[in-house]
């Protein structure tokens, strides 16, 4: 037996209702329009249109500061510039305050020692000329170490590896300059010490200094 019933085939639209709504002087207006895409290319990136920016009335007491209100004083936000050699030995910071240089434990010493080696002392010396040239009048080295061992060990082994580089900074600088020196042991951690690479740039000195007027 034929079927002589007529087959519907639903045409393959989408619809797409948008909602836009728009804070006009305190009061807000709802827009709703729908649209109807049919099958095809889609709008190649970069074409779509931009919808007209909604007018806002100036003198709009809503958009008015409150009788009695002032602006706060205007402030310098404290910008940090980074830059860190390829291996992550030695990291500089520099704010619109203060220039900081960490240098990390394997590059200036030996396992566990606070002796320094050959290479830290072309190191230190480069951040001694940086100190010169700003001008700096006090500077603080501190030592730190990673979370292995014990804290009062490590305590002992930041200290003593603030102080080397303190008297060998003293080497080219001129008299007159205070030195804070402190051993942090593992306290204030830069880094995750569950990894050695993390332990890695833990385990460092830092040499910072109030930024010269430039």
């Amino acid at each position: 037996m034929n079927d002589n019933r007529t087959r519907i085939v639903p045409s393959r639209l989408a619809v797409t209702t948008l909602a836009v709504a728009v804070l006009v002087g305190g009061a807000h207006t709802l827009s709703v329009t729908s649209a109807r895409a049919e099958d095809g290319p889609s709008r190649p990136p970069g074409t779509e249109t931009t919808p007209e920016p909604p007018e806002i009335d100036g003198n709009d007491p809503d958009l008015k500061m409150v009788d009695g209100a002032t602006l706060a004083e205007p402030k310098v936000l404290d910008i940090k510039f980074v830059v860190e050699d390829q291996g992550g030995e030695e990291r500089r910071e520099d704010t619109n305050s203060q220039v900081k240089f960490a240098l990390q434990a394997e590059v200036l010493f030996g396992k566990d020692s606070a002796k320094l080696n050959a290479e830290a002392n072309g190191r230190i010396k480069a951040i001694a000329e940086e100190i010169g040239k700003q001008g700096a009048t006090e500077v603080n080295v501190f030592g730190f170490t990673d979370n292995l061992g014990s804290y009062e060990h490590g305590q002992v082994l930041s200290k003593r590896r603030a102080e080397a580089v303190h008297r060998q900074l003293l080497k080219d600088l001129d008299a007159g300059i205070t030195f804070n020196i402190r051993g942090y042991s593992e306290d204030y951690p830069i880094a995750d010490n569950s990894t050695e690479e993390g332990r890695r740039k833990n385990r460092r000195v830092e040499v910072s200094f109030p930024r010269g007027e430039e």
